[in-house]
């Protein structure tokens, strides 16, 4: 075998028992001061004495900065407006000069394949859109039955001899 010697110092029973104490000691230490802290976390918790108070407190503190009320405006019963009413207002944004393609009011040449398609088709392009004309003229306010006065008047003016609703 070998043949180191080794030298172990001697060690006397108190010296162990007091390595263990001193070993047992600082972790009971740590342990104490935790609960401690613990405790006087809970002890400085005031309880909310009424749930709906605290409800109620939380509602106000997330509750939005300002309210937007808008207001109705009782105008009536609605009356349709007549086509040429309609075309100024609206239709002339684009079919007066003729933008996006739109054919002009009054020129019998753009407006002669539109009205041999026949009114319903003119009326129901008109009311859902078609190509860069956008559904209604772009006027979401207005009925059927204005566009439909709308077309009838815009084809007229071209030659056809449509009869508004």
């Amino acid at each position: 075998m070998s043949d180191h010697k080794f030298d172990f110092p001697k060690t006397t029973v108190r010296q162990v028992v007091l390595a263990v104490l001193g070993g047992l000691f600082a972790p009971l230490l740590v342990i104490v001061m935790i609960v401690r802290l613990l405790i006087g976390i809970e002890a400085s918790h005031i309880p909310d004495t009424d749930p709906k108070a605290a409800a109620a407190k939380v509602e106000e503190r997330i509750a939005p900065v300002a309210k937007v009320d808008l207001a109705t405006v009782e105008t009536g019963p609605h009356v349709n407006k007549s086509g040429e009413e309609v075309v100024k207002a609206v239709c002339s944004a684009c079919h007066a000069v003729g933008a996006l393609g739109s054919p002009k009011i009054g020129d019998k040449a753009s407006w002669a394949p539109r009205i041999s398609q026949g009114y319903e088709t003119l009326v129901k392009h008109a009311i859902a859109g078609i190509r860069s004309m956008p559904a209604r003229g772009g006027n979401a306010d207005l009925t059927d039955g204005e566009v439909a006065n709308a077309v009838a008047y815009m084809a007229n003016q071209a030659g056809a001899n449509f009869k508004a609703p």
